[in-house]
């Protein structure tokens, strides 16, 4: 059994570590909309931050209940995060070569931002499933420090992101596009 301190540096370096990808996809929201309002920023972070809290503690139940059938299944979830950031990011592309004018890029919407957060927290799952010898309440303290430590980290992305956005005026979608299409190859090359 863990000390409570150690649980807490446990989670927030996993947390550092997860929220990479998230990080990631939050550069690239806040280059595709450089004025994005304060309280949007804190909806995608938000998004983000509720997934890398809500995976671990999927597997974690998954780990005290249906085991066998979540591990066979395991192997197609770096296909499933590819998918979805190919996806995403091939849409960002092509939107970024037809927009010639120098238009504002749309915003995402919500069902992209949610395929974003599923796709940017797939591999906390799997750290649910390493949780085996916490309690629930252990499970879902160390969830959330997940989630709370994701949500900082891509509030900082998205802040960049908009700095950077202004710099890069219409040339922003197509460049989040292919970092959204690269962290799809690195996860289906790696395999989470």
């Amino acid at each position: 059994m863990q000390s409570v301190w150690a649980l807490a540096l446990n989670s927030v370096l996993l947390g550092f570590g997860l929220a990479m990808d998230a990080f990631s996809v939050s550069l690239v929201n806040g280059l595709r909309e450089p004025d994005m309002p304060k309280g949007r920023m804190a909806q995608i972070a938000g998004v983000f931050g509720g997934f890398q809290l809500l995976m671990p503690m999927i597997g974690w139940i998954c780990v005290r209940t249906i085991l066998e059938i979540f591990q066979s299944l395991t192997k197609y979830i770096p296909w499933v995060a590819f998918g979805l950031l190919l996806f995403i990011g091939g849409k960002m592309v092509v939107e970024g070569i037809r927009n010639r004018e120098g238009q504002e890029a749309e915003q995402i919407g919500t069902g992209g931002l949610l395929m974003q957060g599923v796709a940017t927290s797939i591999d906390a799952l799997s750290v649910g499933l390493t949780m085996t010898d916490l309690n629930w309440i252990q499970a879902l303290a160390e969830s959330t420090l997940i989630g709370i430590v994701t949500f900082g980290i891509c509030m900082g992305g998205i802040l960049i992101g908009r700095k950077a956005g202004t710099k890069l005026s219409n040339k922003a979608g197509i460049l989040g596009g292919l970092v959204l299409i690269a962290i799809g190859v690195k996860i289906l090359v790696s395999g989470g």
